[in-house]
């Protein structure tokens, strides 16, 4: 009886040994700048998902174009997209990521969860021009 709970215990240690561990976010530089946003029609809204845009991300040393998706809806969260930044001279992508939101504003609400309130926000739907040289900068669509 002792025998066989001994070799489980040591089926089970061994095996711990050759179990995959998360790889963690490592983030990579790239010398090439992303092309342009390409322009992505936003099918109509689907109540309790967010529209994730889509993006360029690095694949085979090349930009591949990955399309939108639609992310189920987390409460008390809001979406932050994948997204190019420049860094001495050499690109890095940020990878999309749910954030606790941080402000609640009643008066203007958050149209593009950001975490940024209305009232302040600089881009209030999130098409990535700024309200004052946007000609349309509340469209839901963010066309």
């Amino acid at each position: 009886m002792w025998t066989r709970k001994l070799l489980l215990g040591a089926v089970a240690s061994a095996s711990i040994g050759f179990l995959p561990l998360p790889a963690a976010a490592a983030e990579f530089f790239v010398d090439v700048a992303p092309p342009a946003l390409r322009h992505e029609v936003v099918p109509t809204a689907r109540p309790g998902y967010v529209w994730v845009p889509g993006y360029w991300d690095w694949r085979a040393n090349r930009h591949v174009w990955a399309k939108g998706h639609w992310e189920r809806e987390r409460r008390g969260y809001y979406y932050h997209p994948n997204r190019w930044e420049q860094r001495d001279g050499r690109w890095v992508l940020q990878k999309g990521r749910w954030d606790r939101a941080r402000f609640v504003d009643r008066r203007g609400g958050d149209r593009d969860r950001d975490g940024v309130p209305n009232r302040v926000d600089r881009d209030r739907d999130g098409d990535g021009v700024r309200n004052r040289y946007d000609s349309a900068p509340n469209n839901p669509r963010r066309q």
